[in-house]
């Protein structure tokens, strides 16, 4: 930004709350001009609240915006967009029915005399997928897109709207380590243009790499902004917990014992072809791979999600027959899902209902489900895991995705399952909500239970791991036998021979 040239984007002080929840406390962010700053926190710190302040979807209860220097009143995402502030969320919005070319300029139609003028659309989508460097088919579905080109339709949607600012809210979570690499070339293309980045992760070694800036969020207030080669990680967990923590991954070897599960030459079509692993007591075996690799798909198989088309599996030397989940819980199998909002949790239910589920058996008598059983064992667990619930029984969608995985462990732990799946188990969650996952694995392994690690996090896989095995194209294409001397190389190596 040039000396005396003001903000591209000034929030001050801005206050937000409801019943309940105060969930900003005069909060100061500053965006320049061809910058990309990190917005960081733990879940629930207010970085959605004060993004969607920035968008018009919540009005503040006090603050103020300038945008350029001029003061702005954003009362609804429309003028938000008039203002040029282009919000991509995680979960991104667009009509699958609908064409990338009528996703960009949908409600901004091109026309004359009222007919619409398709062709020009299609030559300004395609000069926009051209100038972010990416090739769309402007007239596919965006259904028969992949996410990382449904993410360039939203960035091709924000610059056809003269977006001047753009937030990224998590714009990683579901893409490949090309798909990521790709993304940072758009990303720098923007700081070119002039645009101003907000960028919203988790994920840490993508702050450093692609932030000019960090600013930090907790507790609804604003705790530091640092220019990112001003702080060092260890440094940054700490503001945004609010406490040190000894280590990032806090992996402690426990007494690894027998066998406990067993698959023999797993198939279902191309996704799985003849998966062999084994997991002990006290054993935590990580599964990795790229995107594509058939590390989900093993997992459901050996939850009973999916069937077989061949192979066997077997616990503590007993052969199971799966045919349900169901079969799977019965036998002492649980499992985390990639996706707990469309699979783990039912989001219209509460926190306790959830946890209920699986465990109905423990909390009824005749077929009746005995609520002061079920409240008092989810009062216990909550307290032991620290969920941290809204005074009444709010919807599950209504807590932070921190507390939404706490209340799926939660679940599985009171059915005290002797082997747990893991799958991408601090997808979406902050740092401080991670480590407490990691002592709570640490706490499982110790007891002997067996525990399958689906990660694409390199980073965790070795840093929680006793072994890993690393997928390819639906077979495992090798073994690490001792995770402590694994290097992110080695396992990349794998993962594409």
């Amino acid at each position: 930004m040039e000396a005396g040239a003001a903000p591209l984007l000034e929030m001050r002080g801005i206050s937000k709350s409801f019943p309940g929840v105060r969930a900003l406390r005069e909060v100061d962010l500053e965006l320049r001009s061809g910058e990309v700053l990190a917005l960081v926190g733990e879940n629930g710190a207010g970085k959605s609240t004060l993004i969607k302040v920035l968008a018009g979807a919540h009005a503040p209860d006090a603050g103020a915006v300038r945008i350029a220097g001029a003061l702005r009143t954003v009362h609804d995402p429309v003028e938000a967009q008039r203002a040029g502030v282009a919000v991509i969320y995680q979960e991104l919005n667009l009509v699958p029915g609908l064409t990338a070319r009528e996703n960009i300029f949908l409600g901004r139609e091109r026309s004359r005399a009222g007919f619409l003028r398709a062709r020009q659309e299609a030559s300004e989508a395609r000069g926009l997928f051209e100038r972010i460097g990416v090739r769309v088919d402007p007239e596919l579905p965006c259904s028969a897109l992949t996410v990382a080109q449904q993410q360039a339709v939203e960035i091709a949607k924000a610059l056809s709207s003269m977006a001047r600012i753009i937030v990224m809210d998590e714009p990683s979570a579901t893409l490949t380590p090309q798909e990521v690499a790709r993304l940072f070339a758009i990303i720098r293309d923007l700081k070119a243009a002039g645009i101003g980045v907000i960028y919203i992760s988790h994920r840490l070694d993508e702050v450093f790499e692609v932030a000019d800036r960090v600013t930090v969020l907790r507790d609804g207030a604003c705790v530091a902004t640092r220019p990112i080669g001003a702080v060092r990680r260890e440094e940054l967990i700490e503001l945004m917990v609010g406490r040190r923590l000894d280590q990032e991954f806090p992996k402690r070897r426990a007494a690894i014992g027998g066998e406990r599960l067993a698959a023999r030459d797993l198939r279902r079509g191309q996704a799985v072809r003849g998966v062999s692993l084994s997991v002990r007591s006290g054993e935590i075996l990580g599964l990795t791979g790229l995107v594509g690799s058939g590390r989900t798909e093993t997992a459901r198989l050996l939850f009973g999600a999916d069937r077989l088309d061949g192979g066997s599996i077997e616990l503590d030397g007993r052969r199971l027959e799966l045919r349900s989940p169901r079969d799977a819980i019965r036998a002492g199998i649980g499992l985390l899902t990639e996706d707990r909002k469309a699979q783990g949790l039912v989001l219209g239910r509460s926190p306790r209902e959830n946890f209920g589920l699986p465990n109905l058996t423990r909390f009824s008598t005749a077929g009746l489900v005995r609520e002061g059983r079920e409240r008092a064992a989810f009062a216990r667990r909550s307290a032991g895991l620290g969920i941290k619930l809204p005074p009444h029984e709010a919807a599950v969608r209504n807590l932070s995705g921190g507390n939404q995985q706490k209340v799926v462990l939660a679940k599985w732990l009171e059915r005290d399952c002797e082997v747990l799946i893991f799958d991408e188990p601090t997808r979406g969650i902050d740092v401080g909500a991670k480590y407490e996952v990691y002592q709570l694995m640490n706490g499982l392994a110790a007891r002997g239970k067996a525990i399958l690690m689906v990660s694409s996090e390199l980073p965790e896989v070795l840093g929680m791991s006793d072994r890993i095995l690393v997928m390819h194209e639906g077979r495992v294409a090798g073994e690490i036998a001792d995770a402590r001397g694994a290097t992110q190389e080695r396992i990349l190596e794998l993962a594409v021979r």
